[in-house]
């Protein structure tokens, strides 16, 4: 089956380069699905960091108890990226409970 292109309103059939460079392209996007993934993951991660910095500052509200559960969430979290080597793996991954 052709494959066709629009040029000023007009279909016109690919050239079998053009075929071979779509080809390349779809092939580069597919190949960089894990890294976009992952990516993706760890910046949500890095956000959910980010706002409970505040739970290791030395004049935070909390007690010993409610710091040693922010420890182990923070931890948690910097750890969920650990045997992620999958498009479904990351998509997989469950973020731990906040405290």
């Amino acid at each position: 089956m052709a494959e066709h292109k629009l040029v000023d309103g007009v279909q016109i059939e690919l050239t079998a380069q053009e075929i071979a460079q779509r080809q390349a392209e779809a092939t580069a996007w597919a190949n960089g699905a894990f890294d976009r993934a992952i990516a993706g993951l760890r910046q949500k991660r890095n956000s959910i960091l980010a706002s409970s910095d505040w739970t290791m500052l030395s004049d935070s509200p909390l007690s010993a108890t409610e710091k040693t559960a922010y420890t182990e969430y923070r931890q948690d979290l910097r750890d969920i990226t650990e045997g992620v080597n999958t498009v479904a793996k990351v998509n997989a991954v469950v973020f731990p409970d906040k405290p």
